[in-house]
This record gives structure tokens, sequence and C-alpha cells, in this order.
């Protein structure tokens, strides 16, 4: 399914909050994006909405398996992308912008051929 930029981030950051810590709540995602609490709250129930997550009695978040392929998906471009750019030289908070934005409209095919790239030539 073919999701927006915005519920990327939101999925991706859900990813990474559940990493750092055993719960994720959506006052959580407030404090990591620095976005307004209704903001959140709207990006939380169109995510539920669409099956991405799920969200107990407590508030407690939990991707679903769609949800959970998506933020792998983009976390791995995040990551892979931040790396091959830096180790090209460019500056880490650069990289780390530019990656971010790279991570959602680039192809599969040119990703995975970057991929193939990098872990071909990594230790060059």
């Amino acid at each position: 399914m073919k999701t927006h930029e915005s519920a990327e981030n939101y999925l991706e950051t859900i990813l990474i909050l559940s990493q750092r810590q055993a719960a994720v709540r959506s006052i959580d995602i407030v404090n990591e994006l620095g976005f307004s609490k209704p903001s959140v709250s709207v990006a939380m129930k169109n995510l539920r909405n669409h099956g991405f997550i799920t969200m107990d009695s407590s508030g407690f978040i939990t991707l679903t398996e769609e949800g959970r392929e998506i933020a792998d998906m983009i976390y791995e471009r995040h990551r892979l992308l931040s790396r091959w750019l830096i180790h090209l030289g460019v500056d880490e908070t650069i990289a780390v912008e530019d990656a971010c934005r790279i991570e959602h409209v680039i192809s599969p095919e040119s990703f995975q051929a970057i991929k193939q790239h990098v872990l071909t030539h990594q230790d060059e």
C-alpha cells in the first residue's frame, strides 16, 4: 500500500521509540518529534484507521505487521543512506537530513542497487 511521507515518519518514529523503551505512547511521539499533542493524536487516529498501529486502553501504541513492515523499510533506508552519504564525505548533520528526505522517494530498485553497492564496497 502507498503511504504518505508523514505516515512513514510516524511509523519510523514509533519503531525507533519501541527499540529504546518498553512502551510507546502518543506523548513520547510528541516529545520525540516536537509536534503538538493534537497533531499527533490525529496522526495516530489515521494510522489506526489504516491498520498500521493498534492502541490499547492505556494508550500504548503497537505497530501492526503492515505498519512494522513499512517502518522497517523506511528505517533501513534511513540508516543505510545516512551511512553512505557520510562515507562519501557529506557532513553528518546534512547526511542525516538528506537521507530523511531521500528515504521516502527513492524507488525500491534504486535503493536495492545502492544497498548492493554499499555492501559490496563497504571496506573500501
